[in-house]
């Protein structure tokens, strides 16, 4: 076991733990059961290890033009900053995320997140060159691991930046998702089925025509998405605490995010107001916005494949896989559990966007306090989304069955078909026809056999699929 100490007082760690104090106060004074996010603490890392590398080139700058031993100025060795660097770089690919305690939700706008990272960055800086974690004589987790820095510039950076790398997966699986929905626009571009307005018949339509829908309202999303790194490109990395860069050297404040962006490769830019980037999160709000409206048509769709595929539709021509047992006490069932799945996350991301949306109004003056729960709840919309496309992509489109006989049958035994006579034989003669299919359980052809109202070859010609759907109809339709 080791001691630390804070100004607070002492603690007992493991002695090969690589958190410290700072991280265990945290962990005692928020107990939440919840895990940080793996994406946010990589992009911590990476940020910080932005931080080193910027400040190694300041102080080698420097030497060239002063004598720094006459300054009065900490200055961190190149030596430390190289152990923090790799330190850093190991984290950033996910080494040692078993040494970050600090739970999603915490006070302190940040605070703690930051100097768990600082910790785990010093501690084990601090085994790479030889030494043991928690010897903060060589490598202090605040003046040398925290250098030029802040939390309120770190922590919200590093936000973006896994937010970022995330959306460009979110925007490649909704992109697969959209080729899913085309692939069958193309297979049953011809097989008609009945539209529904209000769960009731309607009119004829194709069911390509309804996967048409669903892929139009993906390419929205998709560009949506694709505009959103535009939206919180724009950090406040080197603004220090309120945006100001107090205790900050110009020379970092210029160079640390173009470090960033070498690292990461991501389009991040430096704020023009730094106090506007630090003290306001509306580009977080307008990002979950945005793909909330991605999370609107998943469960739109996801909805309407449920309930073509239920029991309560009757003869139902379209059926989806079936994925797993449904009951543990009803032999056979199989339930809707993709759509369910889908519909579920939807919900999960219209409570973050709620969340999102008032904690970014509690932003107080110079800083939001909340922006842990905030970047929380973001990262976890994207990631539900993620998990929400692939679902349905693999376990549901891959194999979903149209059956096109029954899906004619079902159309030409419809009342509502007598809908696209309109133009042919008028509205009260179509009801006739209607009234005679319902009553009598007659298919559009019997009936009109009975009536004898449009010659049977005309009728046919009036409802093959391409007829129906051909957007309008011609005078010259009319007189043929």
């Amino acid at each position: 076991m080791r001691r630390e100490r804070d100004f607070i007082g002492e603690k007992e760690l493991d002695e090969n733990a690589l958190y410290g104090i700072h991280s265990v106060r945290a962990r005692e004074n928020f107990p939440d059961e919840g895990r940080f996010s793996g994406e946010w603490f990589r992009a911590m890392a990476v940020t910080k290890q932005a931080c080193y590398l910027a400040a190694a080139s300041f102080f080698a700058e420097a030497a060239k033009q002063y004598d720094m031993t006459a300054i009065n100025i900490r200055v961190v060795t190149a030596e430390k900053l190289g152990a923090l660097s790799a330190a850093a770089e190991e984290c950033a690919a996910g080494k040692h995320f078993e040494h970050f305690i600090v739970p999603p939700i915490s006070g302190g706008a940040g605070t703690s997140i930051n100097m768990n990272i600082n910790e785990i960055i010093t501690n084990r800086a601090l085994q790479i060159l030889g030494r043991n974690p928690g010897e903060y004589d060589l490598i202090d987790t605040i003046e040398d691991a925290n250098i030029f820095q802040s939390t309120n510039d770190v922590v919200p950076t590093a936000l973006r930046v896994a937010a970022m790398h995330l959306l460009m997966d979110l925007e490649e699986s909704i992109n697969e998702l959209r080729k899913s929905t085309e692939e069958l626009e193309k297979r049953y571009r011809s097989v008609i089925r009945i539209g529904y307005t209000q769960m009731q018949e309607a009119v004829p339509t194709t069911w390509g025509r309804l996967f048409s829908s669903y892929s139009d309202a993906l390419s929205r999303d998709w560009w949506r998405v694709s505009k959103c790194l535009e939206r919180i490109k724009v950090v406040n990395l080197g603004g220090s605490a309120v945006g100001t860069s107090i205790t900050v050297p110009r020379f970092f404040v210029t160079e640390v995010v173009t470090r960033l962006h070498h690292l990461t490769g991501l389009p991040v830019t430096r704020g023009e107001n730094l106090s506007d980037a630090t003290a306001n999160l509306d580009p977080l709000v307008e990002v979950h916005g945005i793909i909330k409206a991605h999370a609107v048509n998943m469960e739109k769709m996801a909805g309407d494949l449920r309930m073509l595929a239920s029991d309560l539709h009757g003869r139902r021509s379209l059926s989806i896989p079936a994925r797993q047992a449904g009951s543990s006490v009803m032999p056979g069932k199989v339930n809707p559990v993709i759509p369910e799945f889908v519909i579920s996350c939807s919900h999960r991301v219209y409570s973050n966007d709620q969340l999102v949306s008032s904690l970014a109004a509690q932003g107080c003056l110079e800083l939001n306090a909340y922006l842990p729960l905030i970047g929380h709840a973001l990262l976890e919309s994207i990631k539900t989304l993620i998990a929400a496309d692939h679902s349905i992509t693999e376990n549901l489109l891959s194999d979903l069955e149209i059956e096109s006989g029954e899906a004619e049958k079902q159309v030409m035994s419809s009342p509502a078909v007598t809908t696209a006579l309109l133009p042919f034989i008028g509205y009260k003669k179509a009801a006739a026809l209607a009234r005679m299919m319902k009553e009598e359980g007659l298919n559009i052809f019997e009936a009109n056999e009975k009536l004898g109202y449009i010659k049977p070859d005309k009728l046919t010609g009036i409802l093959k699929p391409e007829n129906l759907v051909q957007g309008g109809y011609r005078l010259k339709d009319i007189e043929e």
